[in-house]
């Protein structure tokens, strides 16, 4: 299982928001890392911005590079607008989506979650958390006291996170059902997909 296994609060000062979650360092130190730190005023490119933008995405769903570009590739072929499908695609991963139930603390957690075989997706068990899932489906923790204990504590502990309108979460019988796919205003509010278009339309 590929995955970024980097420092974090430093991606998160970059960027200037908590991509991997708040930390007390993140907190402590909100500005850019680097020698020169909150006086930093440095300029970007168009290049540069897009690279950026590009980056800050991948880090927040947890991509490399190439899965990353292959999610871009199947979103331009298909028909829409290239950025909103784009966003649609990687929010509706199953990874993804188990984290905006609140079954798991991060997008990180929530991958290893599936990939440990806990999450079935219409009675069927899906360990990919690539997979992503159609308007009509039911996502549901397997019926196992280890998989349900895991649930119950990740689900006290995310109460005060607000399940999307596109989900519904049926917490005491530890299922959701996708109501429909997520339009642009119920994703990451803090992307500009645009640039990532751009940047990649340069290659």
């Amino acid at each position: 299982m590929a995955r970024y296994i980097g420092p974090t609060t430093r991606i998160s000062r970059r960027f200037g928001q908590p991509i991997f979650g708040a930390t007390k360092a993140y907190e402590k130190r909100t500005y850019p890392p680097g020698q020169h730190g909150p006086k930093s005023r440095r300029k970007h490119s168009e290049y540069g911005l897009g690279l950026a933008e590009k980056q800050k995405l991948r880090y927040i769903y947890g991509l490399l590079e190439r899965q990353f570009r292959r999610v871009f590739a199947i979103a331009k072929k298909e028909r829409g607008v290239t950025g909103e499908r784009f966003l649609q695609l990687l929010e509706t991963r199953l990874d993804s989506v188990i984290y905006l139930l609140g079954l798991a603390r991060s997008r990180a957690a929530a991958r290893q979650f599936v990939n440990h075989g806990h999450i079935r997706v219409n009675g069927h068990k899906v360990d990919i958390a690539s997979y992503n899932v159609q308007a009509g489906d039911v996502v549901e923790v397997k019926n196992t006291p280890a998989s349900r204990q895991m649930a119950t504590r990740n689900l006290e502990e995310n109460r005060i996170r607000n399940v999307p309108g596109w989900l519904a979460l049926d917490a005491e019988n530890f299922r959701a059902t996708v109501n429909r796919l997520p339009t642009r205003d119920e994703m990451e509010p803090g992307v500009n997909e645009q640039l990532i278009v751009e940047f990649y339309s340069r290659f």
